[in-house]
This record gives structure tokens, sequence and C-alpha cells, in this order.
């Protein structure tokens, strides 16, 4: 029984609804009502009474795994399967259709369809692919629809276009992914023959070549072998006929295609063509033929000519029994040994050794073990030395000394690599300064102070005397910078002369410039560290060959040298003064050790403190440097160092620190702006910005000048080396390392 259709009586289907479109279904082209969505819905996207919407994509059954889309999950999975289809052949009598095999590529990813066809030798068809890849629709009536995976199965037929393929296998991943699918895949079948192919594979079978070519492949002996070569040391004896002579040789044998190449070792000034190619590289005959053949009389095929005119209109057979043939006997790697005997051309070349690859390759292939060399020994060459001129007083030693070597003049070269390495390169300067004075008599010129300075870059010195105030004499410049000949030598001579070198200079050290004798009393903090920290160049400076030094001269007195420390340390701490210690040291080296020695032992066992400077002093510097230049760019200076600060803490490490006070060229010398640096340093080593800009601020934060308690020592040389005075010596360590530790 229904209920009638009266209030409350009936469900409101649209309760709950929220969509209430109409979908498009009719266009008006040419102002003609067409009907454009049949599978188009009804109102609110709902499916009309009657309509059952057919599936645009292949739908696979769900189950467990990924919700990704089917173009991600399939993407590069395709199935394949194996086709034909038969094409007619009209106006042909040996063949009336051909069956042509193909293979359906199916790509899950959007359903894409690709027939290629593998390509025949000598069909004479265009082969490849056959579709290009791109969905196919069904056949007409349902050509609004387009094949899917329900669509493909084994021994079925399938139309693409008009054209009839019959499915007849598949792959095994194909017939694994339908059978997950619930498809029940029919037993695969076979494809038909082709008659005509049939026909010809039968003509090919009975077709037997009275002689067939000969096939001589090198393709892979060039393979295996190529850039592979067996050389060998040889030589040809020519004394026996005027004019001849010895000959040295190289012999190269390529593995690749058996050619020998022979290459003359020629010796200097032997008066013979540079060149050096003693034999082409080509295939070397063992016989030496009667005559030279012309070009294209030995070939490997020989042409007869049965019947009829030279030219067009003739017949030409293969020669069978090769009566033309010239046969040649070419030297192979087997006929090749050391001790052998060569025939090149009528000249009998002996092999007298070879290379560790060629031993190699025999010992491998034909397990030669013996290769003891053939020992020979050309006349030997009687060296002419050469005499080189003395000196003429025109120009440089080195500059008449070239003009010898060759009969074109050349300038001597200067050392470029050398002057690259140790030119200057920023703060490091590359040059050793010393403190000199001159040894005389006289106590006016005693008391002058010269700087010696050497350049690494060329070995060349420079002097410059200190000025002194009421004594009388012009400062500067003493001598030019160049090189300095050491004294003594004979001016007018064969030999070059020798100079001064960097190890000649040291602390305490007595050398005379031009008749100037100078002693060298002292250098300076770059000076000390640079030839510390090279030792192996500077032995003065290396700590190690110091200690065996004294090892050697104070190891009889031990005791006597423990009790001569302990006694000027009166308060038993362990440390001494280090003009004690020098006195000491000096009684220890019994006049064998060196000023400068001394002071590499003092500076080695050193307590040295560096003693902080005021941060007001350090801020007056810096704000004058900024004022005097201008600098203003204050605020500029925060934004960096705030968009550096990603976390707005306030603080920055001090590399980046660094870099952005760099960034912005601050007119201030590296090692006041590295000391401006470490006091605004917190606990943790990280630069707090904002106070330091505000330090740097001369305009609204000026700070008044202050005294220098500590002096500020700026580090001209290098910010590697601090300028620290060596005044207390750790003597416990110094005897410890000296005569072991003690108990």
């Amino acid at each position: 029984m229904t209920l009638p259709l009266l209030p409350g009586n009936s469900f409101n289907r649209n309760l709950g609804k929220e969509r209430f479109h109409k979908s498009h279904h009719f266009d008006f082209p040419n102002d003609v009502p067409v009907m454009v969505g049949e599978e188009k819905p009804g109102i609110g996207g709902e499916p009309l009474l009657g309509q059952k919407l057919k599936p645009k994509f292949s739908v696979f059954p769900k189950g467990q795994g990924s919700d990704a889309p089917s173009w991600v999950v399939f993407d590069k999975q395709v199935l394949c399967f194996k086709a034909y289809f038969q094409e007619s052949v009209h106006e042909r009598r040996e063949e009336q259709y051909r069956i042509r095999k193909c293979k359906i590529y199916f790509y899950l990813e959007d359903d894409t369809i690709q027939v290629i066809e593998p390509e025949v030798k000598n069909s004479g068809i265009d082969q490849g692919t056959i579709i290009n890849r791109h969905r196919i629709p069904l056949p007409p009536p349902h050509d609004d629809q387009f094949y899917t995976v329900d669509h493909f199965n084994i021994c079925q037929e399938i139309v693409f276009y008009s054209k009839t393929f019959m499915i007849v296998d598949c792959d095994q991943f194909t017939r694994n992914f339908l059978w997950k699918m619930g498809v029940k895949l029919n037993p695969p079948g076979c494809i038909p023959e082709d008659p005509y192919i049939s026909k010809r594979e039968k003509m090919e079978k009975n077709m037997h070549p009275v002689r067939p070519y000969e096939n001589v492949d090198t393709l892979k002996q060039f393979l295996d072998h190529d850039t592979h070569v067996l050389r060998f040391y040889c030589y040809w004896d020519d004394r026996d006929n005027q004019f001849g002579d010895f000959r040295e040789l190289v012999l190269h044998y390529f593995l690749s295609d058996d050619t020998i190449e022979i290459k003359e070792v020629l010796p200097p000034n032997s008066g013979r063509d540079a060149v050096g190619v003693f034999l082409h590289r080509s295939k070397l005959p063992k016989n030496i033929p009667d005559r030279l053949y012309h070009p294209g009389e030995i070939t490997d095929q020989t042409l007869l000519n049965t019947f009829g005119p030279v030219g067009r209109g003739s017949r030409f057979i293969l020669d069978r029994l090769k009566t033309g043939h010239v046969h040649q006997e070419f030297y192979k790697d087997c006929d090749i040994m050391i001790g052998s005997v060569v025939n090149v051309w009528g000249r009998k070349v002996v092999l007298c050794d070879c290379d560790e690859f060629t031993k190699e390759y025999y010992r491998n292939k034909y397990s030669v073990e013996d290769f003891t060399p053939v020992i020979f020994k050309s006349e030997p060459i009687t060296k002419v030395e050469r005499q080189v001129p003395p000196y003429n007083g025109f120009g440089s030693e080195e500059d008449s000394y070239n003009s010898t070597l060759s009969l074109e003049p050349k300038p001597p070269q200067r050392n470029m690599i050398k002057f690259m390495e140790k030119d200057r390169q920023g703060l490091e300067s590359n040059v050793l300064r010393f403190m000199a004075r001159l040894i005389t008599n006289d106590e006016i010129n005693n008391d002058r102070k010269f700087i010696i300075s050497y350049f690494l870059s060329d070995d060349t010195i420079s002097i410059f005397e200190a000025p002194k105030d009421n004594s009388g004499i012009i400062s500067g410049k003493f001598l030019e910078r160049g090189r300095v000949k050491i004294p003594g030598q004979e001016l007018f001579k064969s030999e070059l002369s020798k100079y001064f070198t960097q190890q000649d200079l040291f602390v305490g050290a007595k050398l005379c410039f031009y008749g100037n004798y100078f002693c060298l009393v002292d250098a300076d903090e770059y000076t000390f560290c640079y030839m510390e920290k090279n030792a192996d160049e500077y032995q003065k400076a290396n700590i190690c060959t110091i200690l065996t030094k004294l090892k050697s001269t104070g190891n009889t007195h031990s005791l006597e040298i423990k009790r001569m420390l302990a006694s000027h340390d009166i308060h038993r701490t362990g440390i001494i003064n280090y003009d004690e210690f020098r006195n000491i040291v000096i009684q220890i080296g019994e006049g064998h050790i060196s000023e400068h020695e001394v002071i590499t032992v003092g500076r080695y066992y050193s307590i040295r403190q560096q003693q902080d400077t005021d941060v007001c002093l350090i801020l007056h510097l810096v704000q004058e440097e900024l004022r005097k230049n201008g600098f203003e760019d204050f605020k500029k200076l925060s934004e960096a160092f705030i968009y550096e600060d990603r976390q707005r803490t306030g603080f920055l490490p001090i590399h980046e620190t660094r870099n952005i006070l760099k960034g912005f060229q601050l007119p201030t010398p590296n090692d006041i702006l590295e000391e401006m640096i470490s006091k605004f340093l917190n606990v943790d080593g990280q630069v707090a910005y904002r106070n330091l800009v505000l330090g740097l601020n001369w305009r609204e934060n000026p700070v008044p000048p202050a005294e220098a308690k500590v002096p500020i020592k700026l580090y001209t040389r290098s910010s590697e080396f601090p300028i620290r005075q060596v005044k207390n010596i750790n003597y416990i360590a110094f005897v410890e390392d000296l005569f072991g530790k003690q108990e």
C-alpha cells in the first residue's frame, strides 16, 4: 500500500543539498541547438533517472595501498602485447597478403596506446612506429569512448582506426598485472607464416656460392689492442760500408694492426736530420721482393673479365684459383724477440732490449721468462768541456755569462716562481729586518744604528740608517737595494760570484758590505717568527738543533748547570730573568752557540703575558680615524648586523662581525680592529654588535681621549705574530728537555 502524496507522508529529497546548479547540455552553433553533454548529470550534479555514467579512464579495483592518482602510481609502467595484422597486396603474383608483426604498448598512467613494428632486414617497408602514443577511440558506433585496460586480452582482435590487430601473447609483467586485476587470460596463440617470407628463406638456403667471400675480421684485433705497442731497443751497424755509422734505433710494433715503425735515437750534434724516422709505420715483409709493386697490383681479390670489352657491358667473376695472387709473409709479434735480427729492407737490425710492457706481454702470451738484454755499446763520444771566458767587467756577471751560452745573447731570467711565492702578500711582507751597528773603534761611528732589510723575493739587501739627534750624520738610505757579493772573491773569473743569502743573516753575525763591517745585534718580531716557522731553512732558529748542540757540550756538567739555574731562582718559582738565563746558556755552549740561538731558546721557554689595553683608548683611536675619513654610515652598519642576526639575539660570531666591518671598508688597521672586537665579546665568545656600533658612532657617542697606560703596538708585519717582550724564562722546562725529566 502506497502512501498518498500529502505533506508529512513523503521524504524531501532536497533536504541537506547545497548544490542546485543546472549542467550545460546545449550549444547554439550557427543558431542551431546542438546537444554537447549527453553524459552530464542533472540538477546539483546528480544523475538523471535511468542515466548510467560511463568511465572515461580505466577503472582499477580498490585494494590495499596508497590513494595516489593513477598517473603517480602507474608511472613508467607499460603493458606489452605481441600482435600482428594482415595487409593485402594487389597486382603481385608472388604474394597476395603480408603478415606484419608488431607490438602494442598500453601506458597505464594515462591509457595511451602506441603501436611499433620491429624492423626486418631487407623488407623494403617503412617500419618502426605505426601509431604514435595517444588515446585511441573505440570503433564506431562507440567512437565517443576510448580504449581502456579492460579491452585487452590474448587471442582477441582489436581495431585501431579500421586496422584489425590480433593479439597473440604478452610479456610476464602484463600477464601478472592482468591476473591481479581479475582478468582471465586466454592461452597464447601463434603468428601465421608469411608465404612470401617463407619462399625467400627457402631461396636463401638453396643458394650455395662456389667460393664464399673471405671474411677477415680485423675489428676485434683493433678493439682489443688499440694503443698497445711493443717497444724494442735495437741497433743497426753500418760501419762496414763507406761513410757508414753505428745507429741506435727504437722499434715499435703496433698490436692493433701488426704494423712496425722504427725511429732513430739521434745524439746531440750528430749532424743528421732532426726527424729521426728510420721506417714509417707499415707492415714489414720478411723477404725482400724482387721489385716494387705498383699501386693496385696487390689486392685481396682478383677479378677476371670473362667476355666482352673492358668497361660497360663486360662481365666479371672472382678468380677462384687466385692465379694472380701475390703471397707475402710479414713480421708478426712471434717473430721479434730479444736477440733476433729483423730484416728491414736489407738492413740487419738487432733487437737488444725491451720495456716492461713488452716483457709482460710475452710473459703472458708466449710464457717467455728469459729477457736477458744484448749488451751493445756505441763508440764513446768525447764530450768537449765548455770553457767559459772570464768576466770582462762590462755589465753584470750574469749578463756576461748568458752571452756565452748562445749565439743570440739573452738577458738573465728572473726566478718568477720564487718572486710570486715570496713577494709581499697583504700584511705578509717577506722581508727580514735586522738591527746592526758598525764594527769600528771610532766612538762617533760606534753609536750609529742601521736597519738591514733582506728581501726574500729576489735575495736583495738594503741598509737604512736610523736618525739620531745631534749626531751630525745625515740619516736615511745607506745602501741601495741590490744583491751583495761576499767579499774576498776574484773579480775577473769564469765562475759566477757568490752572494749573501738568507742563511748568512742572523743575530750575532758579522758581515762585510763593500768594506763596511756590520754586526747584527737584534731583529724585529716578524723576522724571529718567520725564521722559527721555517726552522728547516734556518738552523740558527731550529730549537731541536740548538738543544742537540747544548746536550753535546753540557751533559758532563749537568749538575753544575742545574745548580747555576736554581741559584738565580731565589723564591723557588721555576722562573728566572732572561739576562741571567742568557749568560748561563752561553757558558753551556762554550763559545759554539750564537746570540740568535740564545734568543731562540729564550723565546721558546719564555713566559709571555699579554697586557690588556684600555677600551676607551681603542674606541678613541677608531673614532678619530672614522671622523677624519668622514665615515657616517652607522645606520646602514647597524642594519647589516641586524640582517645577519636571524634569531635577533643581539650577538654574532667573530668572523661574521669581521666580514661586515671589512665590507664597509673602515679606515682602521687590522690589529686595532681585532683588538676592538675582542672588547665586545660575551661569555660564549660572540660579539655584542649593538654596543659595538654605539662605540663606533663618533657623532652621538664621542669618546674623550685617554692616557695609554699600556702602549698599543701595531703588528705591521703580520697579524699572526704579535710583538711580545721576553722577560722571564721557565728554566724547569728547559732542564727537562735538555737533561731529561727530574725524579
